[in-house]
Protein backbone atom coordinates (compact mmCIF):
# COMPACT_ATOMS: atom_id res chain seq x y z
CA UNK A 1 0.00 0.00 0.00
CA UNK A 2 2.54 2.78 1.16
CA UNK A 3 4.65 1.48 -2.34
CA UNK A 4 1.19 2.20 -4.33
CA UNK A 5 1.10 6.04 -2.65
CA UNK A 6 4.71 6.26 -3.26
CA UNK A 7 4.38 5.46 -6.97
CA UNK A 8 0.86 7.77 -6.96
CA UNK A 9 2.80 10.61 -5.85
CA UNK A 10 5.53 10.56 -7.76
CA UNK A 11 3.14 10.08 -10.66
CA UNK A 12 1.53 13.24 -9.58
CA UNK A 13 4.34 15.50 -8.96
CA UNK A 14 5.82 14.38 -12.26
CA UNK A 15 2.64 15.53 -14.28
CA UNK A 16 2.42 18.73 -12.37
CA UNK A 17 5.90 19.45 -13.12
CA UNK A 18 5.76 18.62 -17.25
CA UNK A 19 2.46 19.93 -17.39
CA UNK A 20 3.57 23.73 -14.84
CA UNK A 21 6.54 23.92 -17.27
CA UNK A 22 4.44 23.49 -20.62
CA UNK A 23 2.18 26.28 -19.71
CA UNK A 24 4.77 28.83 -18.76
CA UNK A 25 6.45 28.01 -22.04
CA UNK A 26 4.53 29.67 -24.89
CA UNK A 27 5.16 28.31 -28.24
CA UNK A 28 4.54 30.85 -30.85
CA UNK A 29 4.95 28.27 -34.09
CA UNK A 30 6.35 31.19 -36.19
CA UNK A 31 7.80 30.08 -39.39
CA UNK A 32 9.16 33.09 -39.96
CA UNK A 33 9.95 36.61 -38.68
CA UNK A 34 11.72 39.45 -39.80
CA UNK A 35 15.56 39.60 -38.39
CA UNK A 36 17.19 42.89 -40.23
CA UNK A 37 16.85 44.86 -36.89
CA UNK A 38 17.93 42.35 -34.60
CA UNK A 39 21.19 41.26 -36.84
CA UNK A 40 22.39 44.45 -38.80
CA UNK A 41 25.02 45.04 -41.64
CA UNK A 42 27.41 46.58 -40.23
CA UNK A 43 29.58 46.28 -43.40
CA UNK A 44 28.34 48.22 -46.69
CA UNK A 45 27.75 46.91 -49.49
CA UNK A 46 30.84 46.66 -52.20
CA UNK A 47 31.85 45.50 -55.45
CA UNK A 48 34.77 42.92 -56.05
CA UNK A 49 36.42 42.28 -59.85
CA UNK A 50 37.69 38.98 -59.92
CA UNK A 51 40.12 38.04 -62.75
CA UNK A 52 40.96 34.21 -63.06
CA UNK A 53 41.20 31.74 -65.99
CA UNK A 54 39.03 28.21 -66.14
CA UNK A 55 41.20 25.30 -67.27
CA UNK A 56 39.06 22.82 -68.28
CA UNK A 57 40.52 19.53 -69.18
CA UNK A 58 39.10 16.84 -70.87
CA UNK A 59 42.57 15.26 -71.81
CA UNK A 60 45.46 13.14 -70.11
CA UNK A 61 45.76 10.52 -67.32
CA UNK A 62 44.29 13.49 -64.99
CA UNK A 63 41.03 15.14 -66.24
CA UNK A 64 39.50 17.70 -64.67
CA UNK A 65 36.02 17.51 -66.87
CA UNK A 66 34.34 13.98 -66.85
CA UNK A 67 30.82 13.40 -69.64
CA UNK A 68 28.38 11.71 -66.99
CA UNK A 69 25.90 11.48 -69.47
CA UNK A 70 24.81 11.91 -73.43
CA UNK A 71 24.60 9.34 -76.32
CA UNK A 72 26.89 9.17 -78.94
CA UNK A 73 24.07 9.93 -81.86
CA UNK A 74 22.76 13.31 -80.66
CA UNK A 75 25.81 15.64 -81.57
CA UNK A 76 26.58 17.49 -78.10
CA UNK A 77 23.02 18.09 -77.15
CA UNK A 78 22.47 16.26 -74.21
CA UNK A 79 26.07 15.66 -72.93
CA UNK A 80 26.88 16.73 -69.31
CA UNK A 81 29.96 17.08 -67.68
CA UNK A 82 30.80 16.98 -64.15
CA UNK A 83 33.99 19.08 -63.37
CA UNK A 84 36.26 20.21 -60.64
CA UNK A 85 38.74 22.69 -62.69
CA UNK A 86 41.60 24.78 -61.31
CA UNK A 87 41.28 28.31 -61.39
CA UNK A 88 44.63 30.23 -62.35
CA UNK A 89 46.35 33.86 -61.89
CA UNK A 90 47.52 33.43 -65.50
CA UNK A 91 46.72 31.59 -68.74
CA UNK A 92 49.20 29.08 -68.25
CA UNK A 93 48.34 25.72 -66.28
CA UNK A 94 51.64 26.56 -63.95
CA UNK A 95 50.48 29.52 -62.99
CA UNK A 96 49.51 30.03 -59.16
CA UNK A 97 45.77 28.13 -58.34
CA UNK A 98 43.52 30.89 -56.71
CA UNK A 99 40.86 28.02 -56.69
CA UNK A 100 38.60 24.94 -58.39
CA UNK A 101 35.24 25.65 -60.54
CA UNK A 102 33.32 23.08 -59.30
CA UNK A 103 30.09 21.71 -60.88
CA UNK A 104 28.51 20.61 -63.84
CA UNK A 105 27.76 21.67 -67.11
CA UNK A 106 25.42 20.57 -69.85
CA UNK A 107 24.93 21.10 -73.76
CA UNK A 108 21.56 22.22 -73.38
CA UNK A 109 20.71 23.70 -77.05
CA UNK A 110 19.71 21.14 -79.80
CA UNK A 111 20.37 23.54 -82.41
CA UNK A 112 23.52 25.68 -80.93
CA UNK A 113 26.65 25.05 -78.46
CA UNK A 114 24.95 26.16 -75.43
CA UNK A 115 25.89 25.33 -72.12
CA UNK A 116 23.56 25.46 -68.96
CA UNK A 117 26.49 25.83 -66.23
CA UNK A 118 25.77 24.83 -62.65
CA UNK A 119 29.09 25.67 -61.12
CA UNK A 120 30.68 26.99 -57.93
CA UNK A 121 34.09 29.05 -57.98
CA UNK A 122 35.95 28.16 -54.58
CA UNK A 123 38.54 30.39 -53.75
CA UNK A 124 41.19 28.90 -52.44
CA UNK A 125 44.07 32.29 -51.72
CA UNK A 126 44.54 35.50 -50.31
CA UNK A 127 41.59 37.35 -48.95
CA UNK A 128 38.76 35.06 -50.45
CA UNK A 129 40.23 31.60 -49.51
CA UNK A 130 37.37 29.23 -48.26
CA UNK A 131 34.82 31.65 -49.96
CA UNK A 132 32.95 30.59 -53.03
CA UNK A 133 30.25 31.64 -55.76
CA UNK A 134 27.83 29.93 -57.60
CA UNK A 135 27.20 30.72 -61.05
CA UNK A 136 24.05 29.38 -62.72
CA UNK A 137 23.20 30.14 -66.08
CA UNK A 138 23.47 30.04 -70.18
CA UNK A 139 27.01 29.91 -72.15
CA UNK A 140 26.64 30.35 -75.57
CA UNK A 141 30.15 29.21 -75.89
CA UNK A 142 30.67 30.19 -79.67
CA UNK A 143 30.14 33.83 -78.44
CA UNK A 144 33.02 35.74 -77.88
CA UNK A 145 32.00 37.15 -74.19
CA UNK A 146 29.13 35.16 -72.88
CA UNK A 147 27.74 36.77 -69.41
CA UNK A 148 26.31 34.28 -66.46
CA UNK A 149 24.47 35.91 -63.48
CA UNK A 150 25.74 35.21 -59.98
CA UNK A 151 23.23 33.72 -57.99
CA UNK A 152 25.09 33.46 -54.56
CA UNK A 153 27.52 32.58 -52.80
CA UNK A 154 29.31 31.92 -49.11
CA UNK A 155 32.08 33.06 -46.61
CA UNK A 156 32.68 36.45 -47.97
CA UNK A 157 30.48 36.14 -50.79
CA UNK A 158 27.53 35.62 -48.86
CA UNK A 159 24.70 37.55 -50.04
CA UNK A 160 26.95 37.61 -53.25
CA UNK A 161 25.26 38.50 -56.66
CA UNK A 162 26.67 40.30 -60.14
CA UNK A 163 27.85 38.40 -63.39
CA UNK A 164 30.47 36.49 -65.10
CA UNK A 165 32.01 37.59 -68.10
CA UNK A 166 33.82 34.20 -69.45
CA UNK A 167 36.25 34.44 -72.80
CA UNK A 168 37.42 31.71 -74.29
CA UNK A 169 41.22 32.53 -74.30
CA UNK A 170 42.41 28.95 -75.96
CA UNK A 171 40.32 25.49 -77.39
CA UNK A 172 41.78 22.36 -78.76
CA UNK A 173 39.23 21.04 -80.99
CA UNK A 174 40.76 17.00 -80.81
CA UNK A 175 40.66 17.29 -77.76
CA UNK A 176 37.95 19.42 -75.77
CA UNK A 177 40.34 20.95 -73.62
CA UNK A 178 39.64 24.80 -72.96
CA UNK A 179 41.02 27.67 -70.93
CA UNK A 180 38.62 30.31 -69.83
CA UNK A 181 39.23 33.68 -69.15
CA UNK A 182 36.87 35.22 -66.36
CA UNK A 183 36.26 38.48 -65.38
CA UNK A 184 33.85 38.59 -62.60
CA UNK A 185 32.30 41.27 -61.07
CA UNK A 186 30.76 40.53 -57.03
CA UNK A 187 28.32 42.75 -54.76
CA UNK A 188 28.34 41.12 -51.68
CA UNK A 189 28.73 42.72 -47.98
Amino acid sequence: MVSLLKNTLTLMITFYFILSSSLLHRATGTFSEDVSEAISMKRMEKTTHLHFFFHDIHSGKNPSAIKIAGTPDSGFFGDTYIIDNPLTEGQDGSSEVVGKAQGMYAFAAEKEVALLMVINYEFTLGEFNGSSISVLGRNPVMDDVREMPIVGGNGRFRYASGYALAHTAWFDPNTGDAIVEYNVYVKHY
